[in-house]
Protein backbone atom coordinates (compact mmCIF):
# COMPACT_ATOMS: atom_id res chain seq x y z
CA UNK A 1 0.00 0.00 0.00
CA UNK A 2 1.34 3.42 -0.74
CA UNK A 3 1.30 6.11 1.77
CA UNK A 4 0.13 9.28 1.64
CA UNK A 5 -0.51 12.30 4.25
CA UNK A 6 -0.01 9.12 6.65
CA UNK A 7 -2.76 7.18 5.47
CA UNK A 8 -1.97 3.68 3.86
CA UNK A 9 -4.39 4.31 0.30
CA UNK A 10 -5.30 1.08 -1.33
CA UNK A 11 -3.10 -0.51 -4.42
CA UNK A 12 -5.57 -1.83 -6.43
CA UNK A 13 -7.44 0.89 -7.09
CA UNK A 14 -7.95 3.84 -9.41
CA UNK A 15 -5.70 6.95 -8.15
CA UNK A 16 -8.47 9.40 -7.98
CA UNK A 17 -10.83 6.97 -6.01
CA UNK A 18 -7.93 6.02 -3.72
CA UNK A 19 -7.24 9.56 -2.82
CA UNK A 20 -10.98 9.76 -1.10
CA UNK A 21 -9.51 7.54 1.31
CA UNK A 22 -8.01 10.24 3.09
CA UNK A 23 -9.99 12.93 5.49
CA UNK A 24 -10.59 15.89 3.85
CA UNK A 25 -10.26 14.91 -0.06
CA UNK A 26 -13.51 13.95 -2.23
CA UNK A 27 -13.76 13.06 -5.71
CA UNK A 28 -13.54 16.64 -6.98
CA UNK A 29 -10.37 17.63 -5.22
CA UNK A 30 -9.13 14.48 -5.69
CA UNK A 31 -9.25 14.89 -9.61
CA UNK A 32 -7.88 18.14 -9.05
CA UNK A 33 -4.58 17.38 -7.46
CA UNK A 34 -4.37 14.96 -10.54
CA UNK A 35 -5.19 17.14 -13.30
CA UNK A 36 -2.56 19.62 -11.34
CA UNK A 37 0.42 17.12 -11.17
CA UNK A 38 -0.58 15.62 -14.68
CA UNK A 39 -1.63 11.84 -14.08
CA UNK A 40 -4.13 9.84 -15.37
CA UNK A 41 -7.13 9.49 -13.35
CA UNK A 42 -7.49 5.66 -15.20
CA UNK A 43 -4.02 4.16 -13.33
CA UNK A 44 -3.79 2.21 -10.73
CA UNK A 45 -1.70 2.89 -7.52
CA UNK A 46 0.56 0.36 -7.96
CA UNK A 47 1.43 1.47 -11.61
CA UNK A 48 2.63 4.85 -10.50
CA UNK A 49 6.31 5.84 -10.70
CA UNK A 50 8.24 7.29 -7.66
CA UNK A 51 8.43 10.81 -9.45
CA UNK A 52 4.23 10.88 -9.98
CA UNK A 53 4.01 9.50 -6.06
CA UNK A 54 6.08 12.17 -4.70
CA UNK A 55 4.16 14.66 -6.64
CA UNK A 56 0.77 13.58 -5.69
CA UNK A 57 2.33 13.96 -1.99
CA UNK A 58 3.22 17.47 -2.48
CA UNK A 59 -0.17 18.32 -3.95
CA UNK A 60 -1.78 16.67 -0.90
CA UNK A 61 0.87 18.50 1.30
CA UNK A 62 -0.53 21.75 0.15
CA UNK A 63 -4.63 20.56 1.44
CA UNK A 64 -5.62 20.68 4.84
CA UNK A 65 -6.31 16.92 5.52
CA UNK A 66 -6.44 14.97 8.29
CA UNK A 67 -5.64 15.83 11.93
CA UNK A 68 -5.28 19.19 11.21
CA UNK A 69 -8.71 19.48 9.28
CA UNK A 70 -9.96 17.08 12.46
CA UNK A 71 -9.06 19.34 14.54
CA UNK A 72 -10.03 22.80 12.88
CA UNK A 73 -13.84 21.30 13.06
CA UNK A 74 -13.31 20.33 16.81
CA UNK A 75 -12.73 23.97 17.77
CA UNK A 76 -15.10 25.23 15.17
CA UNK A 77 -17.85 23.58 17.02
CA UNK A 78 -15.77 24.28 20.90
CA UNK A 79 -16.24 28.05 19.40
CA UNK A 80 -20.20 27.85 18.82
CA UNK A 81 -20.86 25.98 22.33
CA UNK A 82 -18.67 28.33 23.98
CA UNK A 83 -20.55 31.62 23.10
CA UNK A 84 -23.70 30.12 22.94
CA UNK A 85 -25.48 30.33 19.84
CA UNK A 86 -28.37 28.19 18.44
CA UNK A 87 -25.66 25.76 16.83
CA UNK A 88 -23.38 25.19 19.70
CA UNK A 89 -26.77 25.00 22.12
CA UNK A 90 -27.70 22.09 19.84
CA UNK A 91 -24.70 20.86 19.65
CA UNK A 92 -24.30 20.68 23.41
CA UNK A 93 -27.65 19.04 23.85
CA UNK A 94 -26.53 16.34 21.56
CA UNK A 95 -29.64 17.22 18.64
CA UNK A 96 -29.79 17.53 15.50
CA UNK A 97 -28.17 20.78 14.27
CA UNK A 98 -29.64 22.09 10.96
CA UNK A 99 -33.17 22.04 11.49
CA UNK A 100 -34.38 18.67 11.53
CA UNK A 101 -37.36 17.18 13.22
CA UNK A 102 -36.96 16.08 16.51
CA UNK A 103 -40.79 14.62 17.48
CA UNK A 104 -39.65 11.75 15.55
CA UNK A 105 -36.79 10.10 13.98
CA UNK A 106 -33.42 12.10 15.11
CA UNK A 107 -32.28 8.54 16.53
CA UNK A 108 -28.61 9.10 15.09
CA UNK A 109 -28.03 12.28 17.37
CA UNK A 110 -30.43 11.73 20.58
CA UNK A 111 -29.45 7.83 21.40
CA UNK A 112 -31.25 5.10 22.03
CA UNK A 113 -34.87 5.64 22.77
CA UNK A 114 -35.94 6.01 26.69
CA UNK A 115 -39.36 5.06 27.52
CA UNK A 116 -41.80 6.92 29.58
CA UNK A 117 -43.86 4.75 31.85
CA UNK A 118 -47.62 5.78 31.76
CA UNK A 119 -47.02 7.42 28.39
CA UNK A 120 -49.18 5.46 26.37
CA UNK A 121 -52.56 7.25 25.02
Amino acid sequence: MARIAGVDIPNDKRVVVSLTYIYGIGSSTAKKVLKDVNVSEDIRVKDLSEEQMTAIRKAVDQIKTEGDLRRETQLNIKRLMEIGCYRGIRHRKGLPVRGQRTKTNARTRKGKAKTVANHKK
